[in-house]
């Protein structure tokens, strides 16, 4: 366990039958379909990767990058738009990738965003779920876990850039953010 690191919360091996779990939903969802998955980077691309290479369905791949947080622990309630998609989602299937739910902030402009593109569908596929901190009501349509209101980091989650190559989920020690 990384020093840093207070207990490991979900396992390398809880992540990956999760995952497996999960893959058998969505291709039950979405069976004689293409969705287009969209990795919300850059924390959710562990889970993106694994969770594309579970799947049996064909899908195809793009990218978004949105922050909330800046380099700071909450979030500051303003989304910004770092990456767009490479391609155009009129009619399409398109499920958002991504580490956590915690405010709720970006996930609800990015659905905003992307329903005034006219897509099919637009659905949510979350790691992790933080209710306690939720400010704006937006839910996830596939979920991993929900969790505690605790400092999470590892399988793509950081603070500051850092822990995010963590095979686990561990609660980080409040002294490493609290300085």
């Amino acid at each position: 366990m990384h020093p840093d690191v207070d207990s490991i919360l979900i396992s390398e091996e809880q992540i990956k039958k999760r995952i497996q779990e999960l893959a058998v939903k969505l291709d039950k969802e979405y069976e004689g379909k293409r969705p287009l998955m969209v990795s919300i980077l850059k924390g959710s691309v562990m889970f993106y990767a694994d969770l594309l290479r579970a799947m049996s369905i064909p899908v195809e791949m793009d990218f978004m990058a949105i922050s909330s947080y800046g380099a700071g622990a909450k979030s500051s309630g303003e989304v910004k738009l770092i990456k767009d998609l490479d391609r155009k989602i009129e009619g399409r299937d398109v499920v958002i990738v991504e580490d956590i739910i915690d405010s709720g902030y970006t996930l609800s402009y990015l659905k905003r965003m992307l329903y005034s593109r006219k897509p099919a569908s637009v659905k949510i596929c979350a790691l992790l779920d933080k209710y306690a901190r939720r400010v704006v009501p937006i839910e996830a349509d596939f979920k991993g876990f929900d969790i505690e209101d605790e400092f999470v980091i590892g399988y793509g989650l950081d603070y500051a850039e850092r822990y995010r190559n963590l095979p686990y989920i561990g609660i980080l020690k409040r002294s490493v953010y609290e300085k």
